[in-house]
């Protein structure tokens, strides 16, 4: 009896010890507020949109709320994408979480973007998916999406042609 309660307490031990040995904070260009030991909240209005990611096709805007997408580390970020935008198949080497702040954005699985196979995920939605999940994506009407996941965040196109960074 007392070798399993020591089992557990070197087990939960090891597991806090692993947490503390890899939450250390990243050199980040924006450090995570919650890492910073500061609160940070943003108004609607006070997101700061750019063009970009140049991952994706022009139209495409973007605001970085928390941490830095390109580095190691928590990120969350937004999208504005137009109505009728498309991203071509895809993948990522995170796992790929989204919630849907406005519009509808309809996601499909596979390596072909085919519309019929595409899911609807309306304003208020959240999805995620495996790393490597091939997958396409297109909005109806401006549609805003939240992504949050850890970085560094990649975005491989199946046909490198779609690439918009290739453009």
């Amino acid at each position: 009896m007392r070798s399993a309660g020591v089992k557990s307490s070197l087990v939960l031990l090891f597991a806090i010890s692993q947490l503390s040995a890899t939450s250390g904070a990243p050199a980040q260009v924006q450090k995570p507020a919650h890492e910073a030991g500061a609160m940070q909240i943003y108004a609607g209005a006070d997101v700061e949109w750019k063009d970009g990611p140049g991952s994706l096709a022009s139209g495409a805007r973007f605001a970085v709320l928390e941490g830095d997408p390109a580095r190691e580390g928590l990120f969350t970020m937004r999208l504005r994408l137009p109505g009728g935008f498309h991203i071509a198949p895809h993948f990522h080497s995170g796992v790929e979480h989204v919630t849907v702040i406005s519009g509808t954005f309809h996601v499909g699985m596979g390596e072909k973007f085919e519309k019929g196979k595409a899911r609807s995920m309306a304003a208020g939605a959240f999805g995620h998916w495996p790393p490597g999940m091939r997958h396409f994506a297109f909005t109806e009407g401006e549609t805003v999406l939240q992504l949050h996941g850890m970085g560094p965040w990649t975005v491989t196109y199946l046909n490198p042609a779609d690439d918009p960074r290739k453009k």
